[in-house]
């Protein structure tokens, strides 16, 4: 009798920790609008981040992840499907991710991570204080460091080519804001706008004799192919520079900027802090101060690019 009390009470216990554990059990759902190593690298270290704070996937921490494969039709059903979920938070990595969820999902907290420009998105009203259920990380850097590295690597430079599609907001602001940061040099802006993935390469060809470098911006529809443009630009010696890190190790000869997975990993902070109750709107803005120097000196000789020793030197990454 004594035993079959005992295996009562073992069961009654168990069942109480069993239902305490699936209350402690949090819901994050994280959509992003394409897969690319950099969009990749910051879902990877929101999660080291969020697991460093004390939520571990599979522990106390539920993970729903849904990539919209560059379709916002497909984007905005994702947006639909996580209002039906009712997560605990969301993690909207783009910008366009970030608007389709903000749109479905008014009462849901949300954490954003590499949106250029949140206050033009409609995401949030201001940086420093974002008010409401959105927070998150900008990717957003200034265009001067990028210029002058791509004046001393290519000095004959007068005319810069900019792949971009028009369609997203984010690529969009970095266009204005690039023709206003070009003028102090005397170049010219070719724009080559681009809708869809497909349309990248026949853009990066249609600068070739229309522009003396290619800055490719931080646009998910353009770096998702960044392999094509960089075929371009090895076939008509026509270099390519990058706006984030990660291309230059898939062929860009350079560009300037911080780690993704970083910036992932900051994101993760903040949505543990949301987890532990704090509102968003009383997160700020978050944005990386890093301006780390990464080269590719393979491709560089393949474009016609002779690299300085003295800025090999200094690069914090070189790929030979």
């Amino acid at each position: 009798m004594r035993m079959l009390k005992r295996a009562a009470l073992a069961a009654l216990f168990a069942g109480i920790a069993g239902a305490a554990g699936a209350q402690d059990m949090k819901t994050l759902a994280i959509t992003y609008i394409v897969e690319h190593p950099a969009l990749d690298a910051v879902r990877e270290g929101a999660i080291e981040g969020l697991a460093e704070a004390g939520f571990k996937e599979g522990e106390n921490l539920k993970i729903v992840a849904r990539s919209a494969q560059g379709n916002m039709a497909t984007q905005a059903q994702i947006a639909s499907e996580f209002a039906g979920l009712n997560p605990d938070v969301v993690l909207a990595i783009s910008t366009p991710s970030a608007q389709a969820v903000k749109h479905a999902m008014e009462e849901t907290p949300i954490v954003f991570a590499a949106v250029t420009d949140p206050v033009g998105a409609g995401l949030v009203d201001n940086r420093e204080a974002p008010g409401g259920m959105v927070t998150g990380t900008s990717d957003q850097q200034p265009y001067e460091p990028t210029l002058d590295m791509i004046k001393a690597l290519v000095p004959e430079t007068t005319r810069l080519g900019i792949i971009f599609n028009p369609g997203e907001a984010n690529a969009v602001k970095q266009i204005e804001d690039l023709r206003k940061a070009v003028e102090p040099y005397g170049w010219e802006l070719v724009e080559a706008p681009a809708a869809q993935s497909t349309l990248v390469a026949d853009a990066a060809r249609s600068l070739v004799g229309r522009a003396d470098a290619v800055l490719l911006p931080i646009d998910n529809t353009v770096v998702s192919v960044l392999e094509g443009v960089v075929t371009v630009g090895e076939r008509a010696g026509l270099p390519v520079f990058a706006s984030d890190v990660n291309s230059v190790d898939r062929g860009a000869i350079a560009a300037l900027g911080f780690n993704y997975r970083d910036m992932g990993v900051l994101s993760g902070e903040m949505i543990a802090e949301v987890l532990n109750g704090t509102k968003p709107g009383d997160i700020p803005v978050a944005v990386s101060q890093s301006q780390d120097l990464h080269l590719n000196a393979a491709s560089a000789e393949k474009m016609g690019v002779t690299i300085p020793e003295d800025m090999l030197a200094k690069a914090k990454k070189v790929i030979r």
